[in-house]
């Protein structure tokens, strides 16, 4: 038996929420708290500090339409999220060690698939790998050497570790572990999760070096498998291989204010099929046989992370690149750049903020030569072609009449979607939502 959750209508859940809010800030002084429900009268501050702590919340994106792809509507998409973590420690003497759980749930409509629009990256970001339940983190987490060694192991996402970066805006581009974006057939962010062990060593007070092992598995990957499977902490077969990421991470403090600078690459040891040539090296578009056989996959990130003026960790400018690369052969998107800021504390308003970002997503060259030779040489049977870059930017504010719920209205504007120049460029009005509980 599946349990589902009723969507409830855009407008009629955000006037529950704040209706509720506006009720529980008589009752336990909402307005002052970081969640909606409050202190649970002393009980929440209770279990935490016997070592149980809670990470209950739920999130919505609503997205409207109004040029490109075929069809002016709008769509809505949210999730749902369980958490919690054990500090064993406090509860079984259990030095240094954590158990951590957090199970999601998924619903909703993609507005770029609905409008074909033709985009590469999601319009709402919180929409994908299946709209069902999901058991996203399960792990153990031990360290070691006064906290200097953090080991992990079981089931997590990949950027929940590694390339991590937050997820403010409400496109795909500016959300995330980067590289998912570009290789999400094998690298798995939010909201699945594989088997995994990542290693964190602390080389000095600001800098680390990570490095981990994700397990490669299309199942994973495979939305049907997730409606049947997303609860199960299974190791299932067909396994191809291992993602394995090398991170460098370095936190300064510039003039005072914090930064963070990551670099990184990754190794895949599963096949990936050939965008351009067939198994006797010739080009598949002529021949028809099957894609030459590439004995492994990898690309390379860099993160930056700046905040440039302002107080530290508070009011002020945050700027932020991104870059990602995938290796060409096997790759249909291959690039990846973003850029953008953030201004906290707009009207003296300690927890609005604007953001506004620009993202570039490359559609591999070879891809594109692959179907202009298919186009030249089967007529009447020509597909469009995937050339250049999907141009996408976004702006936002973020409204908090409590410190529990954000309103985050953005306008998108998508350029060349799919890196497509035939197709229409899209013009979208956003709304994403988030109540932590």
């Amino acid at each position: 038996m599946r349990i589902q959750f009723k969507t409830r209508p855009l407008a009629g859940l955000v006037l529950a929420c704040l209706g509720f809010a506006a009720g529980a800030a008589h009752a336990q002084d909402a307005s002052g708290s970081k969640y909606l429900f409050g202190d649970w009268g002393g009980e929440r501050t209770r279990l935490a500090e016997k070592g149980i702590t809670f990470d209950f919340g739920y999130g919505f994106e609503a997205a409207h339409n109004y040029s490109g792809g075929d069809r002016e509507i709008t769509r809505y998409t949210d999730q749902w999220k369980f958490g919690a973590s054990f500090d064993l420690d406090k509860l079984w003497n259990w030095q240094g060690a954590k158990f951590n759980i957090m199970i999601t749930d998924r619903n909703g409509h993609d507005i770029g698939a609905d409008a074909n629009i033709g985009n590469n990256q999601l319009i709402q970001e919180v929409y994908g790998r299946g709209q069902t339940w999901h058991l996203t983190i399960f792990q153990l987490e031990q360290k070691f050497f006064n906290d200097r060694l953090t080991w992990k192991i079981g089931r997590m996402p990949v950027g929940e570790d590694i390339n991590q970066f937050s997820c403010d805006f409400m496109n795909l581009s500016f959300c995330g572990a980067q590289p998912g974006n570009i290789v999400g057939d094998y690298w798995v962010n939010w909201p699945t999760s594989q088997w995994a062990t990542v290693l964190k060593f602390a080389t000095t007070q600001d800098t680390f070096v990570q490095l981990a092992a994700y397990q490669v598995n299309p199942k994973y990957v495979d939305d049907s498998y997730a409606r049947h499977n997303g609860l199960k902490p299974n190791f299932p077969s067909g396994t191809t291989g291992w993602l394995l990421p090398l991170e460098f991470g370095w936190k300064p403090t510039v003039n005072g204010l914090p930064g963070s600078y990551r670099a990184g690459v990754w190794y895949n040891t599963s096949k990936g099929n050939d965008v351009f040539y067939d198994v006797n090296h010739e080009p598949r578009a002529l021949t028809g046989d099957e894609p030459l056989q590439r004995t492994s996959r990898r690309g390379a990130w860099i993160t930056f992370q700046q905040q440039v003026t302002g107080e530290a960790g508070g009011k002020g400018t945050n700027l932020f690149l991104n870059i990602a690369s995938a290796d060409h052969q096997t790759s249909p998107t291959n690039n990846q750049i973003s850029l953008g800021m953030e201004y906290k504390g707009i009207f003296d308003r300690p927890n609005d903020f604007v953001g506004a970002a620009l993202g570039f997503t490359h559609a591999n060259g070879d891809v594109a030569k692959y179907q202009r030779l298919y186009n030249a040489t089967h007529p009447g049977q020509e597909g469009l072609v995937k050339d250049g870059y999907e141009k996408v930017a976004e702006v936002f504010y973020s409204w908090s009449p409590i410190p529990s719920i954000a309103l985050r209205p953005n306008l998108q504007y998508i350029k060349d979607p799919g890196g497509i120049k035939e197709k229409d460029n899209a013009f979208i009005l956003g709304l994403k939502a988030s109540v932590a509980f």
